[in-house]
């Protein structure tokens, strides 16, 4: 396997660079691998993660439901 090491200005090692091809083969050996993937949201998925906030939003204007702190939102995220 070819890995080349990435470091910072001062020569740390900060990550490792895989070959997308050996990477795929990893990803077919070792299963959970996939899970460490950030895959983007379809447009679908983000208009409905709006509506449900917004759903959340009017609940809380109303008094139905009791607003999270901002330090959870972000962790969030």
């Amino acid at each position: 396997m070819k890995i080349q090491i990435i470091q910072d200005s001062k020569g740390k090692a900060t990550g490792v660079y895989i070959p997308m091809n050996q990477w795929k083969a990893l990803k077919r050996q070792y299963k959970s691998l996939e899970d460490l993937e950030e895959v983007s949201p379809s447009k679908k998925q983000l208009l409905l993660e709006i509506k449900a906030a917004l759903k959340e939003l009017e609940l809380i204007d109303k008094g139905q439901l009791q607003a999270r702190p901002a330090r959870e939102l972000l962790d969030e995220l």
